[in-house]
């Protein structure tokens, strides 16, 4: 019988517990599996997490399927994103973009000059970016036109309208969402994708 450990970011138990489930199959033919993306989908929306030990094993003609709680050794206690770092070649340049532009404020609790090179710390909501000056930051050419379509970090904004508005007075480029929701992408002055993403809250 074989096991497989599914972690997935879209269901969850309460508590960080796992579902440990046992699959008895027939036929090599497993099921489509259309109808798991849909669950996925759905359960996505309803902010879940999925966590399953499963044991598979080709017996019989049916389906066998049993489920027990696993506890959570597994666990490592994840909260949240505490901050994505991005390279800069000019630490000035940057932060006239992140502080004037997007007005984001420095965390002045965090060591600036305990590293081996230049950079800040700067607040989005309860988590940071870090600006790392580096002499060797990402080509600025040859990346795909659209942010979205690149390596990017995301920020919750309240008000698309606004950012874009700012964008166009400080001569930023920048591109809608292709999917139609209100979200707009642009890039640093050193072609760091970045989203803004309209949240309710």
């Amino acid at each position: 019988m074989a096991s497989l450990l599914i972690r997935s970011p879209y269901l969850s138990l309460p508590n960080g517990q796992a579902n440990r489930v046992s699959f008895g199959i027939i036929s090599p033919n497993l099921p489509s599996t259309k109808n798991w993306q849909a669950i996925a989908r759905n359960s996505k929306r309803n902010g879940l997490c999925l966590m399953t030990k499963a044991k598979m094993s080709i017996q019989g003609d049916v389906l066998v399927k049993e489920s027990t709680n696993v506890g959570n050794n597994d666990d490592i206690g994840v909260v949240s994103v505490h901050h994505v770092g991005l390279l800069c070649e000019n630490l000035e340049r940057s932060l006239e973009f992140y502080q004037n532009v997007l007005g984001l404020k420095i965390n002045e609790a965090r060591p600036d000059d305990k590293l081996p090179y230049r950079g800040a710390w700067l607040w989005v909501g309860s988590e940071m970016i870090h600006l790392m000056e580096l002499p060797n930051p990402d080509p600025l050419t040859g990346r795909p036109e659209h942010g979205g379509r690149d390596r990017h970090a995301c920020i919750a904004i309240r008000d698309v309208s606004n950012l874009k508005a700012i964008f166009d007075k400080a001569g930023v480029p920048y591109t809608l969402s292709r999917s139609g929701r209100p979200a707009i992408f642009a890039r640093d002055p050193d072609a760091n994708a970045l989203e803004f993403t309209q949240v309710d809250n």
